[in-house]
């Protein structure tokens, strides 16, 4: 069995890392830099880095961030946001990045993944899934809606069919992040991941709602994520990353020990 991963996410806005809840009321809360190093120390296994209003702004990510973010972590680093191009991805990648979450852009344009997976390999690409619970409809029959812009727009997609069309043009990875989980810190949203995880062969990161220890060990067994991502927890929770492998370990569940 394959260790499962903690992955500590920074939301980035202005060259600052900030939080909100369900994607609103956002507050500042550190450097990015600075944090990216404290969780490195902690013995993160990867780092997610996303500049959260650069689709919403229509601009590009701010390079220089990832660049000094990649010189003080030795672990994967994912980076994502406004990135719509192949030239985009490439940008992310020579600064320091080992693989770049596509989300909006993908949407607009589903070639970006087959593209990016053809000239990096699919390992290097990730799909980032913001997704909403909606009334179940012929046209979104899993009752969970892909949305964009940083949760603002609605795409008509169905979650579970994006997943596997995601998976067929490339993707080497999905984060999943449940917008009415997040921030909320009362659990991952368990049916939703399991939903995706068990229907596509590629790795699912479980994104949104991690509030205490149990609700990682709940979403790594329960839900099948092959990794939690985790912000609100580790920024102003109370928890380390350290501790939280040492939870999961107690509870059998495989976890890369480093210290």
């Amino acid at each position: 069995m394959l260790s499962k991963r903690i992955i500590p996410c920074l939301d980035v806005r202005n060259g600052k890392t900030t939080k909100g809840v369900k994607f609103q009321g956002n507050v500042d809360i550190g450097d990015p830099v600075e944090m990216a190093r404290f969780y490195y120390e902690q013995g993160a296994d990867e780092l997610v880095f996303y500049d959260i209003t650069a689709s919403s702004e229509g601009r590009g990510i701010f390079l220089d961030v990832v660049r000094r973010v990649a010189a003080e972590i030795f672990i994967p680093f994912s980076v994502g946001g406004g990135l719509n191009t192949l030239d985009d991805l490439r940008a992310v990648l020579l600064a320091g990045a080992e693989k770049v979450s596509v989300n909006t852009g993908a949407v607009r344009n589903p070639d970006i993944i087959r593209q990016g997976a053809k000239a990096f390999g699919r390992q290097c690409v990730v799909l980032g899934m913001d997704v909403k619970r909606v009334t179940a409809t012929d046209a979104i029959p899993s009752g969970y809606e892909v949305v964009t812009h940083g949760g603002r727009n609605a795409t008509g997609l169905d979650a579970l069919q994006w997943a596997r069309r995601a998976e067929e043009l490339g993707a080497g990875e999905i984060c999943l992040n449940s917008i009415d989980a997040d921030g909320t810190r009362e659990g991952y949203e368990i049916n939703l991941t399991r939903l995706i995880s068990t229907a596509v062969n590629i790795p699912v990161i479980a994104s949104g709602g991690a509030g205490k220890p149990e609700h990682l060990a709940d979403v790594l067994t329960d839900g099948c994520a092959d990794a939690a991502l985790v912000a609100s927890m580790v920024h102003f929770g109370g928890y380390t990353v350290a501790g939280l492998k040492e939870y999961l370990d107690g509870r059998g569940i495989k976890v890369r020990m480093t210290w």
